[in-house]
C-alpha cells in the first residue's frame, strides 16, 4: 500500500484492517512522520441481540463469564447454546477460567452453581 511512499512501514495488520473494515479513517501526516487510524465502532443498537447478550467480538472466555455471572445455575451445554459456541469450546474456556482462578464450581449437597471470581 505505502511501501516506499512514506517514511514508515505499515505492518500487515493495518493493511488488512483497512481492506476489511470500511469504517477506518486513515490520515497520513507525512511532515510529522506519523499516521492516525481512527476505527469507528457500530452503535450498540446496531449489534445483534443473542439471548440477553449482544453479539460482539468478545472472546469465548469473556462470554462464558458474562453468561455465568448472569445465571450461575446454567450447565455448560446451556452456556454453549446461549453464546452460540460448541460445547467443547465452552468446556475448554471454562477449564482455563477455573485453572486461572476466574471461575469456580460450587458443589453443595443438592445441585451446584458457578461462581465468577473477581480478581
Amino acid at each position: 500500500m505505502s511501501k516506499g511512499l512514506l517514511p514508515y512501514h505499515l505492518g500487515s495488520g493495518i493493511k488488512r484492517a483497512l481492506d476489511k473494515w470500511s469504517e477506518i479513517d486513515f490520515l497520513d501526516d507525512h511532515d510529522g512522520c506519523l499516521f492516525t487510524a481512527t476505527v469507528h465502532r457500530k452503535p450498540l443498537e446496531d449489534l445483534k441481540l443473542v439471548g440477553d447478550l449482544y453479539k460482539t467480538p468478545v472472546k469465548t472466555p469473556g462470554l462464558v463469564l458474562m453468561t455465568l455471572k448472569a445465571n450461575p445455575y446454567l450447565t455448560l451445554a446451556e452456556v454453549a447454546e446461549t453464546v452460540g459456541k460448541s460445547l467443547s469450546v465452552v468446556e475448554r474456556a471454562a477449564a482455563n477460567l477455573v485453572r486461572t482462578g476466574k471461575l469456580k464450581y460450587v458443589v453443595p449437597k443438592k445441585g451446584g452453581h458457578w461462581e465468577v471470581l473477581d480478581k
